[in-house]
C-alpha cells in the first residue's frame, strides 16, 4: 500500500515522498480505516486487534495512537466513512430528480430508484455490507448510539425524499420514516446471511423485497 512508505513525521516538517506531515497524517488514517474496513468484515470487531489493523496498514502501533484514541474510535470512523459515501450517493440520486425535465417524477418509480442506490451503496462491496450490518448493532454502547443517530439522519432523508415527490406522511411521518429505515437495513442483513452480492439474480431478489417493502408502507401512508 501507499502507505507503507511511511511511518514517521519527519524532521523539522520536512516532505518525505513529496507528504508534509499533515497529509502523511491524513494517508495514514485512510490506510487504517481501508484495513479496519478489510479485517472487521472477514473476522469481526471482537477478532481484530490494533496491532492486526497496523500489520495490515503498514502504520506502527505508535503512529496509530497519533490519529485514532482506540479500536473503537477507529471503528466509529469508518461507519462515519460509510455513511459519508452513502449520502453522497443518494443526495445525488434525490438531486437527480430534479433534473426531471417532465416535471414531477412518478412517486413509485422515483422511490425504487433511490432505495436501489440505498442498497448498492451498502452491497457493491460486501464488506461495506458485513460491517455495517453485522457489526452495527450493540458492538460498543458509544457504537450503538453512533448507529441510532446515523438512523435518524436516514429518516430524515427520506421525509426529505417524500417532501420531494409530493407525498403526504402526516403527523406520524417521522415514526414511519425511522420504521423504514429499520425495515430496510434488516431486509439487507437478513439477504446477507445467503446472498452473493456478485450474482445478479441475488441482486434482483434483494431489490424486489426492498420495492415489495417500501409498497406496503407507502400504501398505509396513502391509507393513512
Amino acid at each position: 500500500m501507499v502507505g507503507a512508505v511511511v511511518d514517521g513525521e519527519g524532521a523539522n516538517g520536512r516532505r518525505i515522498r513529496g507528504l508534509d506531515a499533515q497529509e502523511r497524517r491524513a494517508r495514514r488514517r485512510e490506510d487504517l480505516l481501508d484495513a479496519a474496513l478489510e479485517l472487521f468484515s472477514a473476522q469481526g470487531y471482537q477478532d481484530t486487534s490494533i496491532e492486526q489493523i497496523c500489520k495490515r496498514a503498514y502504520v506502527g502501533t505508535k503512529s496509530f495512537y497519533e490519529v485514532f484514541t482506540g479500536k473503537e474510535a477507529l471503528y466509529l470512523a469508518l461507519l462515519d466513512r460509510i455513511v459519508g459515501v452513502v449520502t453522497e450517493r443518494l443526495t445525488a440520486a434525490l438531486g437527480s430528480l430534479d433534473e426531471d425535465p417532465d416535471g414531477d417524477p412518478d412517486e413509485g418509480a422515483a422511490a425504487r430508484a433511490l432505495i436501489r442506490h440505498f442498497a448498492d451503496a451498502f452491497v457493491d462491496d460486501v464488506r461495506v455490507a458485513r460491517v455495517t450490518f453485522g457489526e452495527g448493532r450493540a458492538v460498543t454502547p458509544l457504537a450503538e448510539a453512533h448507529r441510532r443517530a446515523n438512523r435518524r439522519w436516514a429518516a430524515s432523508f427520506v421525509e426529505a425524499a417524500w417532501q420531494r415527490l409530493g407525498v403526504t406522511a402526516g403527523p406520524h411521518g417521522r415514526a414511519v420514516a425511522m420504521g423504514l429505515i429499520g425495515g430496510l437495513f434488516d431486509i439487507i442483513a437478513d439477504w446477507l446471511l445467503d446472498g452473493d452480492t456478485a450474482r445478479p439474480a441475488d441482486r434482483a431478489i434483494l431489490q424486489d423485497g426492498l420495492d415489495r417493502f417500501y409498497t406496503v408502507v407507502s400504501s398505509g401512508l396513502s391509507a393513512s
